[in-house]
């Protein structure tokens, strides 16, 4: 082994990351070939096979997953060592990789542009997915910090929060509800209502707050996407339950409003997490303390949100129903 390069090292962890030969090469900028060549290299070095082929997945063999852990280390250590000296020459470099749900794209980007504002020299990367591959990813360990709406206790991890995260209903403006005021739980379980998949948060969060009042949701279909849900509420195919950070992009528009319901919002809580036992990087630690930082401003941006899309609504006299 002291005769394998960084090189042969840095292939090596791109393929077990990414599951394929082709990706870690384009992710490298390298050919095929080129990659295949490192790989056996570094295989005869082991003495023992480090990935194999069942069908057209590539998996690790044990010895590639120890190969794996020692590889994660190694990186560790580098881009520690790589922020320390930065920050000797007063800098604030290198490398954030963060893995969010899909909600947290409503805000997870502005909050990536302010913090590149004031470290213009650190690169950052962004990955969106559903809750279970984020908590595929943090068990993994394949990025610098992980933003949720739940803590992950599926895995491993310390999770702190650092936002709020309301739910709220929502309804299309032209809803005969619109205009009402402290809507009953019960008057709400009468609407056709539109849901995430199974395994969501906002699922989880909205089922149990009706549950617990002895009332059941009257599902009329279920979407993978808080942008599907959106567009059927608009396009009159029934209520739903979102984060209010989900309105973002819906303020010019005004094309949904808030419904006033007894019991709503339901406040929950944004959490960023990391695996147990994990060193944070430097430019992790400044982005974590950055978070608190900039979670004031974006409660006020939310709450503005939730006014403006319920300002000057259209009278509901000509209400259309599907």
């Amino acid at each position: 082994m002291r005769h394998s390069t960084l090189r042969q090292l840095e292939v090596f962890e791109a393929i077990a990351r990414l599951g394929s030969f082709t990706r870690a090469a384009e992710e490298l900028f390298l050919t095929q070939p080129t990659v295949s060549m490192q790989i056996k290299k570094l295989t005869t070095e082991v003495g023992l096979p480090l990935f194999e082929q069942v069908g057209k997945k590539i998996y690790l063999t044990d010895a590639g997953r120890e190969l794996h852990k020692t590889c994660q280390g190694i990186f560790d250590h580098f881009a520690h060592f790589e922020m320390a000296v930065a920050n000797m020459k007063g800098l604030k470099t290198g490398k954030l990789r963060l893995a969010v749900v899909s909600t947290a794209k409503y805000f997870a980007p502005q909050l990536l542009g302010m913090f590149c504002r004031q470290y213009p020299g650190v690169d950052v990367s962004l990955k969106v997915t559903n809750r279970e591959r984020v908590l595929e990813r943090l068990a993994d360990n394949q990025d610098d910090l992980y933003i949720l709406g739940q803590p992950p206790k599926e895995v491993n991890a310390v999770a702190q929060t650092f936002l709020e995260n309301p739910l709220v209903v929502l309804a299309p403006i032209y809803h005969p509800l619109v205009n009402e005021k402290l809507i009953t739980p019960k008057r709400i379980v009468e609407e056709p209502f539109l849901s995430r998949e199974f395994g969501s948060g906002t699922r989880i969060a909205s089922e149990r707050f009706f549950s617990e009042r002895g009332l059941k949701l009257k599902i009329r279909m279920e979407l993978g996407s808080n942008e599907a849900i959106k567009q059927a509420i608009i396009g009159g195919l029934g209520i739903s339950v979102l984060s209010q950070h989900t309105l973002a992009l819906d303020v010019p528009m005004r094309q949904l409003a808030v419904l006033d319901v007894e019991g709503f919002p339901i406040n929950r809580q944004w959490y960023y997490a990391y695996p147990s036992g994990k060193q944070l990087s430097i430019v992790a630690q400044a982005f974590v303390g950055y978070l608190q930082q900039a979670a004031e401003y974006l409660d006020q941006m939310s709450s503005q949100y939730a006014n403006i899309t319920n300002s000057q609504l259209p009278p509901n006299s000509n209400n259309k129903k599907c």
